[in-house]
């Protein structure tokens, strides 16, 4: 089969979605180039939503510098969207298809992406147009179904750890005046991002002191319990929530009201505040404490200062391996990261069904929370460290030497 390749990214960024792209361009241009399969490669500008618009770009004709400066260009390079297909736009999408000649398909993103993916080519199948259609990962979020770790989380990860790191080390040291510090990760069900804060802690005082993930609902009294167990203790505490955290009953502790075109709930979005301003209060009304919170948002999707080395190139691997398996005849499936070992960390790429990952999510296991304590186990932190690295030491004063 052979026809045009179009590319495109959706939802958030991460600091190495472009990584992936410049994959796929650069092995797609392989099959252009030798008279393959794939004849041009056109990239849609914004998404699902640009491309039914006509706004398509040539990236073959793009300078080789270009394409390959991707693999450590933040943000999206060819615009992003958050666009859910109606019915009535299946024959607009079609119709374009045919325009640009496209016989393979790939898009960038999570599971809402997976599931845009998934629609277009069951529509297309169903009207007798043959199209290919293979999704690649993407998320700092952690939470995509099927795939050990997302491309995007190692990086974001790490930024929350050193986040974490840096300004527990700063709370600490400025405790007579500030008591607490709330730092927030992005994350609506899932806590690997908050998790990832742990990586940061080498002594028993260091932040992160609590952390709360969505996978567990908040309980008012014991973390109040625990925020005065960790004062008594070291004068200050330090805690890191998931934006997503809730009431036993399924409220966000944000109160959020206001949801994305996926049915999604924004936290932080206008009708609600987020979880971070909620815990301030709480801290600062029950024990009188003064405190600040700390809320990034994109930060932690867009900043390609932290990335991980390991990121850019497991995500640029994932883009290859997308245009490698359209060449070998598959469809309808997502490039996985399949684990094999911890030390030496070890990794296979593999794929799962596209309708699978669409109406999945991978919430952190049971054996990674603790249930003892607001906090992540030594199980969690083997997953953790492969991917975020080595985080720099800092000193401090021995404080018993007179």
């Amino acid at each position: 089969m052979q026809g045009n390749a179009i590319l495109g990214q959706s939802g958030g960024p991460t600091a190495v979605i472009n990584s992936s792209l410049c994959g796929i361009i650069q092995e797609a241009l392989k099959h252009s180039k030798a008279g393959g399969i794939i004849t041009d490669v056109l990239g849609m500008r914004f998404g699902i939503e640009g491309f039914m618009n006509d706004e398509v770009i040539n990236l073959g004709k793009q300078q080789p510098e270009i394409i390959e400066g991707l693999k450590t260009t933040p943000s999206s390079a060819l615009g992003s969207c958050r666009y859910k297909l109606q019915d009535k736009d299946f024959p607009k999408v079609l119709e374009q298809l045919k325009k640009y000649n496209v016989r393979y398909y790939f898009l960038i993103g999570g599971n809402d992406t997976m599931d845009t993916i998934h629609r277009v080519e069951k529509y297309c199948k169903e009207q007798g147009y043959d199209l290919c259609g293979v999704g690649v990962p993407k998320t700092v979020d952690n939470d995509l179904f099927a795939t050990d770790h997302t491309p995007g989380f190692p990086s974001a990860a790490r930024y929350v750890a050193l986040s974490v790191k840096q300004a527990g080390m700063l709370a600490r040291d400025m405790k007579r005046v500030d008591q607490f510090v709330v730092f927030q990760t992005v994350g609506r069900s899932a806590g690997w991002l908050p998790a990832a804060a742990a990586a940061a802690k080498l002594n028993e005082d260091d932040a992160p002191h609590i952390i709360l993930l969505p996978e567990r609902p908040f309980v008012l009294e014991q973390f109040l319990k625990e925020a005065k167990a960790v004062y008594n203790k070291f004068g200050w505490v330090s805690v890191v929530c998931g934006e997503g955290v809730c009431y036993a009953d399924g409220k966000p502790i944000s109160a959020s009201q206001t949801a994305d075109k996926f049915s999604n709930v924004e936290f932080g979005a206008m009708g609600g505040t987020s979880a971070a301003m909620v815990l301030h209060r709480i801290l600062s009304q029950e024990f009188g404490w003064r405190g600040e919170f700390q809320i990034v948002e994109s930060l932690q999707m867009s900043a390609a200062d932290r990335a991980v080395a390991l990121d850019i190139e497991e995500a640029y691997r994932c883009g290859q391996r997308a245009v490698q398996l359209a060449a070998a005849g598959q469809s309808g499936v997502m490039v996985t990261i399949n684990r094999l070992s911890n030390s030496p960390y070890k990794i296979e790429l593999g794929t799962a069904p596209l309708s699978q990952v669409a109406n999945g999510e991978k919430p952190m296991p049971d054996e990674f929370i603790c249930k003892d304590k607001l906090y992540v186990t030594e199980q969690c932190l083997d997953y953790l460290r492969p991917l975020i690295g080595t985080l720099p030491g800092y000193v401090r004063f021995d404080g018993s030497i007179i």
